[in-house]
């Protein structure tokens, strides 16, 4: 397993780590992704220690809480084996106390994790959504408290736009206050939005990129070809609705070229669609996922080997699509490229 600083920070974080969306199974949307218990939960586990994965992704909307739950009792007796990074801000209720990232919401949210979790400190909080009606002075006075107060050990960020992460690193910086070194972002060969804002922001301000999501909302799991409809009541159907839309011949386009690589490499599309990522810029880890055993060792295949220039090409050339303004010209127009982001 190749391991990478999260961002500029010294946390360490295995090139892929496991999301723990499946654990748990209760809730009418999170819940919906898996039922996976404590004895099956460990038995995953020990499969990603075993393979050097030892970063595992929750939050507390997943499965009403049930996700930090179950993961919880599947590190029993081996948390200083694990790093754990979890979520809070959506709405976990009804009341106007349930949403958002207030001072008193988020004492008592972290406070909740850890009870969940059954562990004194985690190692990753992020911010799961920006909070606009709270200051961000607010927010981060807050997290620095629980970070100095030992809860928390580093801070990230998930869904922020450009303007939303730079604010608040500014701010920050202004205090002194811990700033925020992961961004947990939507990035696929299917989604790459990604790149045109957030990804020279997380180079030039040393906040690493956590990927979900990496097989685009389920779309790049090989089950969905040109031509070859997909059986009815296919959970595709509705996994992929939950996502942004993608134009229906830039998914064939990007499926034709992973089948082209599949066939080339001996691997599989979703393991090369995986690959992919881990070598882009400021990516620190690739998010996967599993309901079983089978599923979990196929993704974990998608390390340990490299694609070659010629593949990665095709994969880019396959994948891009034209930017919205203002960054489109950097990519139509060559007069641009002196000022267009680095290695993007």
């Amino acid at each position: 397993m190749e391991y990478r600083n999260l961002g500029t920070s010294g946390l360490k974080a295995p090139v892929l780590s496991f999301g723990t969306g499946t654990f748990g199974g209760t809730g009418p949307l999170f819940g919906a992704w898996g039922n996976t218990d404590a004895n099956e939960a460990r038995r995953l586990i020990d499969i990603c220690l075993d393979a050097g994965l030892n970063l595992f992704d929750t939050a507390d909307v997943y499965s009403d809480g049930a996700s930090e739950t179950v993961l919880g009792e599947a590190i029993k007796g081996r948390r200083d084996a694990v790093v754990i990074s979890t979520k809070v801000a959506l709405p976990t209720g009804d009341g106007p106390a349930d949403a958002g990232t207030s001072r008193a919401r988020l004492v008592r949210s972290v406070d909740a994790a850890l009870k969940r979790l059954g562990t004194d400190y985690i190692d990753l909080l992020q911010l799961h959504a920006f909070d606009a009606a709270t200051p961000v002075e607010e927010v981060l006075s807050t997290l620095d408290d629980l970070v100095r107060a030992g809860k928390l050990r580093y801070l990230g960020v998930s869904n922020f736009s450009g303007w939303q992460v730079m604010k608040s690193l500014a701010a920050a910086e202004r205090h002194g206050w811990q700033r925020y070194v992961a961004h947990q972002v939507y990035y696929s060969l299917v989604g790459r939005d990604y790149e045109w804002e957030l990804m020279p922001l997380g180079l030039d301000q040393g906040v690493g990129a956590l990927v979900w999501s990496p097989l685009g909302w389920g779309r790049l799991t090989g089950k969905i070809r040109r031509g070859v409809p997909l059986p009815e009541g296919s959970r595709l159907h509705d996994t992929a609705s939950f996502g942004p839309p993608v134009d229906q011949e830039q998914l064939y386009r990007v499926v034709d070229a992973l089948e082209d690589v599949a066939e080339e490499t001996g691997k599989t599309v979703p393991q090369i669609a995986i690959n992919w990522l881990t070598r882009r810029p400021s990516v620190s880890s690739v998010i996967i996922g599993a309901r079983n055993e089978e599923q979990l060792r196929q993704n974990l295949g998608a390390i340990g080997w490299s694609l070659s220039d010629e593949q990665i090409a095709k994969l880019d050339a396959a994948s891009l699509t034209d930017a919205a303004y203002p960054y489109f010209p950097y990519r139509r127009q060559e007069a641009f490229a002196r000022l267009s982001p680095p290695a993007v």
